[in-house]
This record gives C-alpha cells, sequence and structure tokens, in this order.
C-alpha cells in the first residue's frame, strides 16, 4: 500500500483530510501533519511517500525533502498568472472572479513549479472563508484523486508571468479602497472575511471598526461590525 503525506494548517483542510482517508483506506496510507516540526527528513524518510500535498502551508518545506521526494502545493490562480502571495485578495482587487487552483510542483522558486493539473474556480461570491472552504473541498474531492489516479506528469507554466506581492494588515484600512462603490466595497470586505485573517476596518479616532459577514441586498450592503479601542 502506498504512503501519502497532506501537510496542512487550516481546519478545513483537516476535516477534508479524514474523509479522504476514509475514502481511499483501501488504496492509501494517508498521513497528516500539522506543524513544521513533523515535516523533517528524517519523519519524511520513515513514511517514504509516493506524494507530499500541501494544500496549506506556512513554513519554509526543506529543499532536502522537494528534491527527494514529489511534493505537490496548492494555488489559487491560473499560474504564471498571479504567483506570490494573497492570491486571492489579489485576484478580487483586480475584478478577476474566474480564476483556477493550479496544483504545482514545489521548487525553490516561489510558485515556479511545472503544472500537474488545473481545475476552473469561481470567487465571484461569499466571504473569504467560505471561498476557502470551497477550495478545499475542490482539492481534497477532485485534485488530489485525480492526481493519484492519473499520476500526471507536470508540464511547465505557459504564459506570462504576473507576480502578486502580499498584502500587509495596513491594506485592510477601507481609507486604501481607491474607487468607493457598492460592489467594490462589496468586495473588499468579504475577501478579508476569514478566521486569522485581517478584517476589513475604519479608524474613527481611537476606535477601530471591523466590518464583515456582508451581503449584497436590493443594491444595499448588509454585515456586522465590531468596534474596539485602537491598539
Amino acid at each position: 500500500m502506498k504512503n501519502i503525506v497532506i501537510a496542512t494548517i487550516k481546519e478545513w483542510n483537516i476535516n477534508n483530510y479524514f474523509e479522504l482517508k476514509k475514502e481511499l483506506e483501501n488504496e492509501y496510507s494517508l498521513y497528516l501533519l500539522t506543524n513544521k516540526d513533523e515535516l523533517s527528513f528524517k519523519n519524511i524518510e520513515k513514511i517514504n511517500p509516493k506524494y507530499i500535498f500541501f494544500p496549506h502551508w506556512s513554513w519554509i518545506i526543506p529543499e532536502n525533502i522537494y528534491k527527494n521526494y514529489e511534493c505537490i502545493l496548492f494555488h489559487m490562480t491560473d499560474l504564471p498568472y498571479g504567483r506570490g502571495g494573497s492570491p486571492l485578495q489579489n485576484l478580487i482587487i483586480n475584478k478577476v472572479y474566474n480564476t483556477k487552483i493550479s496544483a504545482l510542483k514545489v521548487t525553490k522558486g516561489l510558485d515556479e513549479g511545472d503544472i500537474y493539473l488545473k481545475e476552473d474556480f469561481d470567487i465571484s461570491k461569499g466571504s473569504a472563508n467560505e471561498i476557502y472552504k470551497n477550495a478545499s473541498k475542490l482539492i481534497f474531492k477532485k485534485l488530489i484523486p485525480n492526481i493519484l489516479r492519473q499520476n500526471p506528469t507536470p508540464v511547465r507554466q505557459e504564459g506570462d508571468v504576473v507576480n502578486f506581492k502580499r498584502r500587509t494588515p495596513e491594506q485592510s484600512n477601507i481609507k486604501m479602497l481607491n474607487d468607493v462603490s457598492i460592489a467594490n466595497l462589496y468586495d473588499f470586505i468579504r475577501m478579508l472575511d476569514a478566521p486569522s485573517y485581517p478584517k476589513a476596518y475604519l479608524e474613527l479616532d481611537n476606535l477601530k471598526m471591523e466590518l464583515f459577514e456582508v451581503i449584497i441586498k436590493d443594491g444595499k450592503l448588509e454585515g456586522r461590525f465590531e468596534v474596539s479601542k485602537h491598539e
């Protein structure tokens, strides 16, 4: 039986991991890694996996691992468009609502690896939290199973390279929004609405107002807000 490693830190990915583990229990042995100390060459060498999948990982992947094992990560753009940080937020800011999730080989260069598969992905509606959960479902229910079934040979990225910059917490200030409209404000608030991400906010003297759970209804925005003293 072949071994598969999945390294991730997000709750929605961990939940989907256990579903996938159950579905594949007769074909593969799955191992879950959730912190950087577990991703050591010694540990990986013991498992000897066919693939190591990284649906969401916040740490550097050691070179001796990705050079000796087939390591695959997932990026929410149609690569080579959108290499780099904060892909969801940068896509929405640029009004790119129909994107792809790219499964690519881990290399030294950021998001430069060869492509195994791509799947269409719609980000035109919903909060960042909902979009990340939908992306996780697509990765675990379609991309990973297809890679396991098809064993595709990764191919070099084609097209013009467009690099994204990772967003800073200060860019969540609504005053950073240049073209203010109902649609643009909706996008700005929802794209930042996920756990551990800096939510859209306004500063009012010594107070900070964070906005989230926004919807468009009858041409107006409805949602929630939370006010706290500015740190």
